[in-house]
C-alpha cells in the first residue's frame, strides 16, 4: 500500500528528533511513498536550517535517494485549484492544503497521510483521511 508522506514526517528519517524513530517504522512499513513535489524544498529548505555542514551533506545524499522511489504529485492546476478549496473547507495553510490536496489525489480516504504536524493532521482528520503520526 502507498502511504502518503509530507515533510514533517519526511525530516525525522534526516535529522534526530522526538518520535524520529516512530516515523522510520512508519515510512519502512509501506512499500511505496507518495508526496507532493513542494517536499522537495521544504526538506531541503530544513535540512540546510537544521544540520551542520557535514551532517547535512550525509543528509542531502539519504534524501536525493529517498527521493528517487517517491511518487512525486505535481502542483499543477487542478492540485492547486483542489487545495484552494481545501484550504477555504478546512482552514489550514497553504502548504500544508497543498500536501492535502496531492494526498487525495494519490488515493482514497484509506490511504494513510503521515504527518507529525498537528495541525495538518486534524485537517486531514476532518477530511475523512486515516491519519498515522501526529
Amino acid at each position: 500500500m502507498t502511504v502518503y508522506v509530507d515533510t514533517s514526517a519526511l525530516l525525522k528519517r534526516y535529522v534526530a528528533e522526538p518520535d524520529s524513530d516512530v516515523a522510520e517504522g512508519l515510512l519502512l512499513a509501506h512499500a511505496r511513498w507518495a508526496t507532493a513535489r513542494v517536499t522537495l524544498v521544504e526538506t531541503r529548505r530544513n535540512l540546510a536550517r537544521l544540520l551542520s555542514r557535514r551532517a547535512l551533506a550525509a543528509a542531502r545524499r539519504a534524501f536525493a535517494a529517498d527521493w528517487t522511489r517517491m511518487h512525486v504529485v505535481e502542483l499543477d492546476e487542478e492540485t492547486c485549484a483542489l487545495a484552494a478549496d481545501l484550504a477555504e473547507a478546512t482552514g489550514a495553510r497553504a502548504l500544508d492544503a497543498l500536501h492535502l490536496a496531492a494526498a487525495q489525489r494519490v488515493g482514497d480516504a484509506s490511504t494513510p497521510f503521515l504527518t507529525f504536524d498537528v495541525r495538518q493532521a486534524e485537517a486531514a482528520r476532518a477530511l475523512g483521511m486515516r491519519v498515522l503520526g501526529a
